[in-house]
């Protein structure tokens, strides 16, 4: 996928003013508009002005945008990277039919604000926040900010950033959505407010790792504890439990502790995911049991390459 250089297509420096945006897409609109444009690509041009104005346009993705476009170097092979739109409301109506993968990506279908005069409820907002593993686990209530327009005293739309109390309920699941109801835009002539729905993502644990309900945590064992059975601690998120190595077990077996994972009707299990962790060779005692193994066991690692 390749990356756009919106502040490029309108040809404007990326300090440009709101001012400046609105110039440059109006003289671009009057070249490249099909019904008067003699410039043989003016529809194709068309798309890549309207879709930069989208953006550049509008103070909330210009700002995700910027975040998102600081160091980022252009050409095929872009992927944004992980957490980019944390933080970040977006307006969940729009129509972004025609436009590129990268705003696909990006923005989805948010593309188009609309104004009516009658009474219109308020548009639902979406926004991504990331949450410890933790408090999926055992639930939580969590400040959590976002950034967002707002009209400042002369009803003009600024980007302001608001705190808001969120209940993260035990059992949630990655990619699961919030709502909070009445928390998006305004309606008007008296309509209700729109609601606000969060997209949880998980922040990286230092044990767990987590897919839909189920969890996974490598274990640590000693060689002879995978060569023999052991039995053997292991953490969980009710606390640590014992397990049962089995004899023969190598690097990568997987151990399932059923029910251990995220709470959930059902909930999900906990893998174990065994790691022989080999010990090392710093003392003349762990040298010599090595030169013990290498003779008493007549063990080849290679012999499947042998042909």
């Amino acid at each position: 996928m390749e990356f756009k250089d919106y502040y490029g297509i309108l040809g404007v420096a990326r300090t440009a003013t709101d001012e400046d945006i609105r110039r440059a897409y109006r003289r671009l609109a009057r070249k490249y508009h099909p019904d008067v444009s003699k410039e043989p690509d003016a529809e194709a041009r068309m798309r890549e002005v309207n879709e930069a104005n989208a953006v550049l346009g509008d103070p909330e993705r210009r700002a995700a945008y910027d975040r998102l476009g600081a160091g980022v170097a252009t050409g095929e092979g872009f992927r944004a990277p992980p957490g980019w739109d944390t933080g970040f409301e977006f307006r969940d109506a729009g129509d972004a039919a025609g436009f590129s993968e990268f705003f696909e990506s990006l923005f989805g279908g948010r593309a188009r604000d609309v104004w009516h005069e009658y009474p219109e409820r308020g548009e639902d907002h979406h926004a991504v926040i990331e949450v410890d593993l933790d408090d999926a686990l055992h639930g939580a209530t969590r400040e959590v900010s976002l950034r967002g327009l707002a009209p400042d005293a002369q009803g003009r739309q600024q980007i302001r950033t608001r705190t808001l109390s969120v209940r993260i309920p035990a059992g949630v699941r990655e990619g699961q959505r919030i709502r909070l109801a009445g928390q998006g835009l305004p309606g008007q002539g008296g309509a209700g407010n729109g609601d606000l729905y969060l997209e949880i993502r998980f922040k990286p644990h230092r044990l767990y790792r987590a897919e839909g309900r189920d969890l996974s945590l490598t274990l640590p064992v000693a060689p002879w504890e995978a060569a023999l059975g052991a039995s053997v601690q292991a953490p969980t998120p009710g606390g640590p439990v014992e397990v049962r190595v089995p004899p023969g077990s190598h690097n990568g077996s997987r151990l399932r502790l059923k029910g251990r994972g995220i709470p959930g009707n059902p909930p999900g299990d906990l893998y174990l995911v065994l790691e022989v962790i080999l010990p090392p060779a710093d003392s003349e005692a762990a040298k010599a049991a090595y030169r013990r193994m290498a003779q008493d066991l007549a063990f080849d690692p290679r012999r499947h390459l042998h042909g």
